[in-house]
């Protein structure tokens, strides 16, 4: 039972992940304006947190080996919490760019350090959900923040409260240690494979190489690019108050939720390939419903539900499918080339959706967004055809 409680403890450690998440999107209209700051230089924040994200998920590896999954999870939510207290308190933009330094380096270490604790102790099954409750955090981040742009406090008491929400959330990690050397030894065996036969891999392609790496870019920029710039878009251009807005991007992330949990049910049934087809399909759907100013507010907003459903089993899927396509050794480098991609579509693709509100406007964005979300179609269906 040790080792159950564990995963309830690693779930929780990814509703962390996922809380925070808020604070840059939902907020960034209040703070720009509070700040005197341009539109675009939201790129700057996020760009820093990508670039520390990515450099503590590289040296995770080196730090598990000395410290172990559980002290880096829970001293990273630790860090995590002080630095949204410190967001909360920021004078200046310039203190800001400081405070996300160390927001962007613990999530980069819980986020690579616990995928890869459960690909090594866990079913597939639970990966899917792992990535569901991340959900559950980025759900509830724009609530809080949302209800505390409605009242006095602003932008800085809602970063203060999801603070003080990963404090507590850390005190629990902490005081709950123990559990992890009650993980699992081996993997827990999935039966959803029994009777097939042995794979059988193609000889390895170059350009699957960067192909596969290049789907989680360009899936992670379309995902991010709508939430960072979802808020915005509503205020802006669909008369939609700020905390109405901020609402509806925590519907957006808990529609991502909500089909996560549920491909962690049907993913065996349908497949992996088939999983990411449907997912594009209709995510490509719901961002050309939320893109079109023509239409009714409600079909804008049914869009960016409908576009949130389709990203859920995007991710997950082309995560798990890497095993499938590549012999073990190669699947571990092209594994990590995919984390480093993620990354960069995280932050450095919407920072550049930035310049297009910038020069085009704000109209402009969820058009290239569907053009992302196509040429993803065309970039799997490419890998498919190589692995």
């Amino acid at each position: 039972m040790a080792h159950l409680f564990l995963l309830g403890i690693v779930y929780l450690s990814f509703i962390s992940l996922g809380l925070p998440d808020a604070v840059i999107g939902v907020a960034w209209p209040a703070i720009r304006q509070d700040m005197d700051q341009p539109l675009a230089a939201v790129g700057v924040l996020t760009i820093t947190i990508t670039l520390c994200a990515a450099a503590s998920s590289w040296w995770s590896s080196r730090l598990i080996e000395r410290l172990g999954t559980g002290v880096i999870t829970a001293a990273s939510c630790l860090m995590t919490a002080l630095a949204l207290l410190g967001f909360s308190l920021a004078p200046s933009f310039g203190w800001l760019v400081a405070m996300v330094v160390p927001m962007g380096l613990g999530a980069g270490a819980v986020d690579a350090s616990l995928n890869q604790f459960v690909a090594a102790h866990y079913t597939s099954r639970h990966m899917n959900w792992l990535h569901g409750f991340w959900g559950v955090g980025a759900a509830t981040g724009p609530i809080i923040m949302g209800l505390a742009l409605a009242g006095e406090g602003g932008w800085a008491e809602g970063a203060r409260h999801i603070g003080y929400a990963q404090l507590a959330l850390a005190a629990v990690l902490w005081a709950t240690l123990a559990l992890w050397r009650h993980s699992p030894r081996k993997p827990v065996v999935s039966h959803e494979n029994t009777g097939e036969s042995p794979l059988i891999f193609k000889p390895v392609a170059t350009q699957a190489l960067w192909l596969s790496p290049l789907a989680f870019l360009l899936y992670v920029s379309a995902e991010m690019g709508t939430y960072l710039w979802a808020a915005s878009l509503l205020v802006s251009n669909r008369g939609v108050s700020l905390p109405q807005a901020g609402v509806w991007v925590s519907v957006y992330f808990g529609a991502i939720t909500l089909g996560r949990f549920s491909a962690g049910v049907i993913a065996n049934r349908l497949g992996n390939r088939r999983m990411v087809a449907l997912g594009i399909s209709t995510a490509t759907v719901g961002a050309a419903l939320f893109a079109l100013p023509w239409l009714p507010n409600a079909l804008n907003l049914a869009g960016l539900v409908l576009m949130g459903l389709g990203c859920a089993p995007i991710f997950p899927s082309l995560m798990h499918e890497t095993a499938h396509r590549f012999p073990a050794d190669v699947a571990r480098k092209v594994i990590s080339w995919q984390m480093m991609a993620a990354y960069a579509g995280g932050s450095l693709i919407p920072a550049a959706f930035g310049l297009v509100a910038t020069w085009m406007g704000l109209g402009a964005v969820m058009p290239v967004v569907v053009g992302v979300l196509i040429t993803l179609a065309l970039a799997v269906r490419r890998l498919n055809q190589l692995t």
